[in-house]
């Protein structure tokens, strides 16, 4: 995956501007994001993480209303500064590296420099606060540069599900099929944070099917969540070694069509719970009242796999450049892409693969199951 330094060093910079303009409005001394996903905005892509199921890091980015540091130990030090942070002069950051074995200077050098000020945090102790719905709002909307990187994330993983399901056997076992996937994304250089596989015999099972040992059979269901530069490609596709019955031929269809509703919801300055409700009424359309509540139906997402899960109560209103990845479901048919609502209002897919079979739905091509036979 490409990036220019120069465009990092200024989003950086940009953030830090952001980060300090939150310090002037709630008169605390220092910012300190312990998240994956925080750490990843801030740092303009880099990643913290070496546990891939932890939602903190080997690294904290602290900022007070003068400096700004990476907070981490003698053992990730160097590598970080190889190949995660931004280099060169224009860096905002400067590296404090603590013992791995006392955390507790790390903690010193943090009270030392805030002059044991108050602390906002993404995952505050009992001794911090929370960070201003603000600053979430930024983190939430992406910049020109975080459109380009989430662009290649989007690209890799869209062609990394249509390389594993191209090939898959039905002889493969699940976890066959989500090793493949897994392969297939750190191939590219993206970490597969969720490699959800569901064969013939639990696709109508199970709206998470965690891989098993089952063998795929006729029908298999491939789900990834794939984080490239911090950022969360989201998609669904659906391959079946034999024709589809009428029966999951038309699941598949009211999906599509369920989906093109809440596409056609998702403008500028629309609550996200009107999309919810519009699904709800959609789904009641279509025959199936209690499909809203089997699973849930996706929302925005970015730095995480849904930074908003929409309900009936979520009245954060979508706006420009905010990644979205909606998810609606029926027994034994899924849909879901991660798109980006864009400035003049229009949806573009970042995990379009020309090379996957699609249908026109609502003046968008979407993704059909892949029958090999």
């Amino acid at each position: 995956m490409n990036t220019d330094p120069s465009e990092r060093q200024n989003e950086c910079l940009q953030k830090l501007k952001l980060m300090q303009a939150c310090l002037h409005e709630t008169d605390a001394a220092a910012i300190r994001l312990r998240g994956t996903d925080w750490f990843a905005w801030a740092t303009a892509g880099a990643s913290n993480s070496v546990l891939l199921a932890a939602e903190t890091g080997v690294a904290d980015v602290l900022v007070t209303d003068n400096n700004a540091w990476i907070l981490t130990d003698e053992i990730e030090a160097q590598r970080l500064t190889d190949e995660e942070l931004p280099d060169g002069e224009q860096s905002p950051y400067v590296l404090h590296v603590s013992p791995w074995a006392d955390s507790a200077q790390r903690e010193l050098f943090v009270q030392e420099v805030t002059a044991r000020g108050k602390i906002l945090s993404d995952r505050p102790t009992s001794s911090e606060f929370s960070l201003p719905h603000s600053l979430i709002q930024h983190k939430r909307k992406l910049l020109p540069s975080e459109l380009d990187r989430y662009r290649q994330v989007g690209q890799l993983a869209s062609q990394a599900m249509t390389e594993v399901l191209t090939q898959v056997q039905p002889t493969w076992t699940e976890y066959d099929l989500a090793g493949a996937g897994a392969e297939a994304l750190w191939k590219r250089g993206l970490h597969p944070a969720l490699t959800l596989a569901a064969g013939e015999q639990r696709i109508s099972r199970y709206r998470h099917p965690v891989p098993t040992g089952g063998k795929i059979e006729r029908l298999a269901m491939l789900v990834f969540c794939a984080r490239g530069f911090g950022l969360y490609a989201n998609l669904t596709r659906f391959v079946a070694f034999d024709a589809l019955t009428a029966q999951e031929h038309k699941l598949h269809q009211q999906v599509r069509e369920i989906e093109a509703i809440a596409l056609s919801q998702s403008q500028l300055n629309t609550p996200l719970n009107q999309v919810y409700q519009t699904l709800q009424h959609s789904y009641e359309q279509q025959g199936y009242p209690q499909a809203i509540h089997e699973h849930h139906q996706g929302g925005t997402t970015g730095y995480l796999a849904r930074e908003i899960v929409a309900n009936p109560t979520t009245v954060d209103r979508l706006s420009a450049n905010t990644a979205i990845a909606w998810n609606p479901s029926l027994t034994g048919a899924k849909i879901e892409d991660t798109f980006v609502l864009l400035e003049d209002g229009t949806l573009e897919n970042l995990t379009f693969d020309s090379n996957w079979a699609s249908v026109e739905v609502a003046g968008r091509l979407r993704p059909i199951p892949l029958v090999i036979q």
